[in-house]
């Protein structure tokens, strides 16, 4: 018999929940306010940053956790064993030819499956392509535990749509859509969420509808910015600056503010590749969808370009030359690396021969040493420059003050910025006589 909103309730039952990355863990605190849970890692050194109080994600303040969370944290898989509503939340990422890498998902399946009790619900949180939940998971699911998926345990999906390190749209205030096999998997989901997300619940026709809905909201938003930065190419040969368009553009009403940027994360930069792989799968080419992804993964490539030339014309020596990088992570404000493409613009940089003085305000330097192989210097190392690229606007580099700016060129008749993210008051820095060149 399938496990109850009740017994979850009365704490006859606990949840647990599988990743506790910038996902599983605000779902596993705000789950612990109402029910028992146990949130598990492979990682044992995140488990115990979590048992000291300490989120490197920056996603839950524990001095504001307060002590009525029932929460425990594991790096022990078998304590699945003692759960029976298991969310999984690990990462979907790709590859290297930008195919999706299942290995976490199949990970996490096996494992849960390994554990998996009589009554068990799994729901997968994890962004996917429709039919992967039930095609992929159920049948790991099956195999490892020997139980038989809508008889013995049932599954479900509810896309996760946590937005890092943005403190309006949270967990609580985003409508969370839901989907089981079957009704009544479907309204437990709904009775358990609705117990934390105060903006309510969708209930989807189905899983696969579900898997879609989460799929097409960053694939829909990639094409948006994927038409801002095409335009932005269009508008830097014609000498026309892309933001005093869209400035005057968006005073129609129904004119959408989308912007030019880097197109990275766990997210944007990567579920469409998961639609595409699953269309092409059926014999259909997604021209739209590819022509977007083409347009964004190419903008690294294009915002060093602009840089080169405009150093170049202002005779500077491209072989050798100094620039400051301002950021690294994927967004503002965030200390998350993960398919950061200002990575790209250091790439191209450095193929010209530059060098590069890479700076980030958010994240760890051991991190970005681990991931991203990149030495982050500090303030003081910025000097000497002949350009600097603002990649991510961190709140930090917001008032740093033009004299400065200006003082960490080697030559400040030369001296030239490059404003990926709009951030700097143009205005201010062209009264200096600093060269500035925004996307």
């Amino acid at each position: 018999m399938m496990i109850t909103f009740d017994q979850l309730k009365n704490n006859d039952d606990s949840i647990a929940i599988v990743g506790l990355g910038y996902v599983g863990l605000p779902l596993a605190v705000a789950l612990g306010r109402h029910f028992k849970v146990v949130g598990l890692d492979v990682s044992e050194k995140r488990v115990e940053e979590l048992n000291n109080g300490f989120d490197r994600t920056n996603e839950v303040d524990f001095a504001e956790v307060g002590d009525d969370v029932d929460l425990t944290y594991s790096a022990d898989l078998s304590d699945l064993s003692d759960t029976r509503l298991i969310l999984v939340a690990v990462p979907t990422p790709i590859d290297e030819f930008r195919s999706p890498d299942l290995r976490p998902v199949k990970g996490a399946s096996a494992s849960v499956g390994r554990y998996l009790q009589p009554g068990s619900v799994v729901v997968f949180e994890s962004t996917v392509f429709p039919g992967l939940t039930e095609e992929i998971c159920v049948p790991i699911l099956e195999k490892e535990s020997g139980l038989k998926c809508g008889e013995d345990f049932w599954v479900g999906y509810s896309p996760e749509r946590i937005n890092p390190g943005d403190k309006v749209h949270r967990l609580e205030t985003i409508v969370k859509v839901v989907a089981g096999q079957d009704e009544a998997s479907g309204k437990l989901l709904q009775d358990v969420y609705e117990t934390i997300v105060e903006a309510g619940t969708h209930l989807a026709a189905d899983i696969r509808t579900a898997e879609a809905a989460k799929v097409i909201e960053n694939t829909q938003r990639d094409l948006n910015i994927a038409l801002m930065n095409e335009l932005s190419m269009i508008f830097d040969r014609m000498g026309i600056d892309t933001l005093d368009v869209l400035e005057a553009a968006g005073t129609k009403w129904n004119f959408l503010p989308f912007r030019p940027g880097l197109v990275g994360g766990h997210c944007i930069g990567v579920d469409p590749y998961y639609l595409t792989f699953k269309a092409e799968a059926m014999g259909f080419h997604p021209h739209v969808i590819l022509a977007g992804r083409e347009i964004n993964d190419g903008m690294g490539k294009f915002i060093a370009e602009s840089a080169v030339k405009r150093m170049i014309k202002s005779d500077v020596k491209i072989k050798g030359a100094r620039v400051g990088v301002l950021g690294v992570t994927f967004k503002e404000n965030v200390p998350d690396l993960r398919n950061t493409k200002a990575v790209d613009v250091i790439s191209e940089l450095e193929d010209y021969g530059v060098t590069t003085l890479v700076h980030d305000a958010k994240t760890d330097p051991e991190e970005a040493r681990e991931v991203l192989g990149i030495e982050l210097c500090s303030m003081d190392d910025l000097k000497d420059l002949d350009a600097l690229v603002l990649a991510v606007s961190h709140d930090e580099y917001k008032n740093i003050p033009v004299a400065e700016l200006k003082s960490r060129f080697s030559d400040p008749d030369k001296a030239l910025i490059v404003d990926v993210k709009c951030f700097f008051d143009r205005e201010a820095l062209e009264s200096e006589n600093i060269s500035y060149w925004r996307l």
